[in-house]
């Protein structure tokens, strides 16, 4: 039996800013754009993945409204989830997502655990880290 992952989802407030972000800067295809009774579902996924959908769901969508204003109030302070990619430079894309504007976390730093990594905040304020593996 194999299990592989299909799609994750990640909370955003601002489905523009999100498309800005991970299409124009990341490079990420958008594979599907769904808008229902005041919620939208973004799927982007990279090109070299096109089994995997990152999907950006209206924050608190689908959730009593109580449940849904504390997501809010969560993903505002940067307190939900997040991403790790992995890429072969991590200073270039450093520099890239840097040049958008979008915040950030830490700085290129070779970690005690192998890899070297950064890290943002994508424009919802989910955690973006970038890791590229140690060379052999």
């Amino acid at each position: 039996m194999e299990i592989s992952v299909r799609n994750v989802f990640l909370e955003v407030d601002d489905h523009e800013a999100a498309l800005a972000f991970y299409r124009d800067t990341l490079g990420f295809e958008v594979r599907q754009d769904v808008s229902y009774e005041g919620a939208r579902w973004l799927t982007v996924g990279p090109p070299s993945q096109p089994d995997l959908g990152i999907v950006l769901t209206t924050v608190g969508v689908g959730r009593p409204p109580e449940d849904a204003q504390v997501l809010r109030e969560l993903l505002a302070k940067g307190s939900l989830g997040g991403l790790v990619l992995t890429t072969d430079d991590v200073d270039a894309v450093f520099e890239k997502v840097r040049a958008s504007g979008a915040e950030v976390l830490q700085e290129p730093m070779d970690m005690p655990y192998g890899p070297r990594e950064c890290e943002f905040r994508d424009p919802a304020g989910n955690s973006i880290r970038f890791s590229q593996p140690p060379k052999a």
